[in-house]
């Protein structure tokens, strides 16, 4: 079916501002992002951690939106993203009900070296797959990486889960509470050439078969960190900012203080992302592990 509704949240996270910045210009001017016959929606999620430009007030807004919160009695005692979650569910939701948003753009930055990165949450999603391979081709030769974070225990509730359509758009490196014109910039072109491909697909253009190299999360991995839970070694050199670059066996992971070099173990090349992003200090994770692989869809079409 045609796509008829789009939403494009930021501010999910307070202290992420390029898209708190494109969505507060896009609610004065939208202009740029309206296309014929789409209802496009620009919405700031978490005003409150906006305002105080952090990443939350209460708790993780992009990690709320399983069943358990969404069903609880609302009450003034609920965590304020909890309650938050509640409401974005009720306007944009409900979650898993066929009036629920079509697409959600979720937009985030990063502190890691990541550069245009579209996160996908279903592996089997031939519209996704189709939008992200019209994303990566309109930006080339600007590289575009697609994150698959489809596991059975790694995937979490994201804000922009209650779509038909989850997209999250994650861009960087952009430290927290800083806004950066190339970011800027990047951010605002996925957004176009995401909208120009529901335009295509709208007015009927049919998308022939396609396939996409996915980047799919593995593991967590934690700093080292001594008997009293304090990290106790950094991000090597050798991998700081290497985001996306093969890590063999044996390579240099972390250092400590006085000098000892960690190795990655195992037998397998895998793939680092958000490589020492500052937001995960507290989620004990240094960086997640991926494997490569690639997805293919079938051609689409819309039945206009």
């Amino acid at each position: 079916d045609p796509i008829k509704k789009v939403a494009i949240f930021g501010g999910t996270h307070g202290n992420e501002l390029t898209g708190v910045f494109l969505v507060k210009h896009w609610l004065e001017n939208g202009t740029e992002i309206q296309r014929t016959g789409l209802e496009v929606k620009p919405f700031i999620t978490n005003p409150r951690a906006v305002k105080k430009c952090t990443r939350y007030v209460d708790c993780d807004l992009n990690r709320v939106f399983d069943p358990e919160n969404l069903g609880k009695t609302m009450s003034k005692d609920l965590p304020y993203e909890v309650r938050r979650a509640q409401e974005i569910n009720h306007l944009f939701g409900p979650k898993d009900n066929e009036d629920s948003y079509d697409i959600i753009f979720d937009l985030h930055n990063t502190t890691s070296n990541m550069g245009c990165t579209l996160i996908l949450e279903d592996s089997r999603n031939d519209f996704l797959i189709q939008m992200f391979h019209y994303i990566k081709s309109s930006l080339a030769p600007l590289p575009c990486y697609v994150y698959l974070i489809e596991h059975p225990s790694l995937k979490y509730a994201t804000t922009r889960s209650i779509a038909k359509y989850p997209v999250g758009i994650e861009v960087g490196p952009q430290p927290q509470g800083v806004l950066r014109a190339d970011i800027l910039d990047q951010m605002r072109k996925m957004l176009k050439h995401a909208l120009d491909f529901i335009h295509n697909f709208n007015e009927g253009k049919e998308f022939p078969p396609c396939a996409i190299e996915v980047y799919k999360i593995m593991e967590k991995v934690d700093y080292p960190r001594n008997e009293n839970g304090d990290i106790a070694a950094i991000i090597h050199p050798n991998l700081q900012d290497q985001d996306w670059k093969p890590l063999h066996p044996g390579d240099p992971v972390f250092l400590t203080l006085d000098g000892q070099i960690i190795p990655l173990g195992g037998d397998d090349t895998v793939y680092p992302v958000f490589v020492n992003e500052a937001a995960y200090y507290e989620k004990r994770e240094a960086f997640a592990k991926t494997t490569k692989l690639t997805l293919s869809a079938k051609s689409i079409r819309s039945s206009l």
